[in-house]
């Protein structure tokens, strides 16, 4: 009886043993957590840098980005060899960045106060125009942006952002081509304020 009662007991401990491995071979090992998504491209800054950067080792654009075309918003083209003689103001933007959309405003005020005077205005998008047209023109719209607006190609931005890729960023370049100044950012303590003391002091005020 006692043999028996062994024997028995010796198998239910065997059984519970493999029902125990069985259900651990079962389990699903947990997934790893979904990496997390940003909401719009890392294409942008919120800290600005006030430090002016010049875009080659003589401070100026080189010819051959004066002579490219860029896209305009409305299909024609333009370089920014066109402004020869004037001082050219050239925003770097996109319709997606928070601070862009603080920026233009500011910047909008400073083109009204300058209307007349030998300053272009420029506004560069960084995005594609094959999927961004539409919304570019609802965003000008919005927002009263009366700058000559057109597409930042791939060369293009790659020289004019000096490679360093945020938005937004501001270039002031001199009637002879020379960069008078180049920041990054954008700050309420450096807007259109910044912006407006640059053409002044270019212009002898």
């Amino acid at each position: 009886m006692r043999k028996s009662f062994l024997i028995l007991l010796t198998f239910a401990a065997l059984t519970a043993t493999a029902v125990a491995q069985s259900g651990r071979r079962g389990l699903k090992p947990t997934p790893p957590p979904t990496p997390e998504q940003l909401s719009e491209p890392p294409l942008v800054v919120t800290r600005p840098d006030t430090e002016s950067a010049p875009l080659s080792a003589v401070g100026a654009l080189p010819d051959n980005l004066l002579r490219h075309p860029i896209r305009g918003l409305d299909e024609s083209s333009f370089s920014l060899g066109d402004f020869s003689g004037k001082i050219i103001v050239i925003n770097i933007w996109a319709t997606w960045c928070g601070p862009c959309r603080r920026e233009v405003p500011e910047y909008e005020k400073v083109r009204k106060d300058f209307a007349g005077r030998e300053v272009e205005f420029i506004g560069l998008t960084t995005e594609d125009p094959r999927t961004a047209v539409q919304r570019v023109k609802q965003f000008a719209h919005d927002f009263n942006f009366g700058f000559r607006l057109g597409f930042a190609d791939r060369e293009t931005a790659g020289v004019l952002m000096n490679g360093k890729n945020v938005i937004p960023q501001t270039l002031v370049i001199a009637t002879d081509g020379r960069i008078i100044s180049h920041w990054n950012g954008y700050s309420q303590s450096q807007g259109g304020r910044h912006l407006r003391e640059i053409l002044e002091q270019a212009m002898g005020k």
